[in-house]
């Protein structure tokens, strides 16, 4: 199996969404078994219920969107002739992972594949696109030793500064939905006060 990712996230940006995290371009070689990951992050936990996933395929920029693998409840291959049975999942919803692996992979998959998260109480889906290129040979070797050193060290800090915006942003949300909740009760009280008997002077 041969397979490059190039790590520039395609993401929804903050307070427009769910954050959802993908390569933005993943390089596999024909013939081969390729893993297109896609990962969210949410300050809810996630329930089978409520949950959906949609992962569409595009052929050009263009093109309209073929989806092919989704969670309702349980997941659905849709099994697109363009696909047929190569299409495996390989996620985990619960781990905010829905990531998938395609099998023995063609020129023809060459596109745009894109993946949709919704996880409620969260309103607004979040999106990511992965733009995948199929090689027909494998790429020149080369020492990468420095550039994965290097890699690792930003990931792990964008991981951990990725980590700290989510709890941020968690305790701002559930901060807010009390405060909504607190002056909602204090507008029913304000209601029930103001609907008092008569003056007894008017009598």
């Amino acid at each position: 199996m041969h397979a490059d990712a190039a790590f520039s996230p395609s993401q929804t940006p903050a307070g427009l969404g769910m954050e959802v995290m993908a390569p933005a371009t993943i390089n596999a070689l024909n013939g081969s078994s390729v893993k297109l990951s896609c990962t969210f992050n949410s300050c809810y936990k996630v329930e089978n219920k409520q949950f959906s996933l949609n992962w569409t395929y595009q052929e050009c920029r263009n093109c309209s969107e073929e989806l092919f693998l989704q969670f309702r409840m349980k997941i659905m291959n849709k099994q697109l002739d363009r696909f047929g049975n190569r299409v495996e999942f390989t996620g985990n919803p619960t781990k905010y992972d829905v990531s998938f692996t395609l099998k023995n992979v063609q020129l023809e998959d060459e596109g745009t594949y894109n993946c949709y998260v919704l996880n409620p109480p969260d309103r607004q889906r979040g999106h990511a696109s992965i733009s995948l290129k199929v090689l027909t040979q494998e790429p020149p070797k080369h020492d990468s030793t420095v550039a994965v050193i290097v890699g690792a060290s930003v990931g792990g800090f964008l991981a951990v500064v990725i980590l700290v915006l989510m709890v941020v942003k968690c305790v701002r949300r559930k901060k807010q939905q009390r405060l909504n909740t607190d002056d909602q009760k204090t507008e029913e009280e304000g209601k029930t006060d103001g609907e008092g008997n008569p003056d007894e002077g008017t009598k």
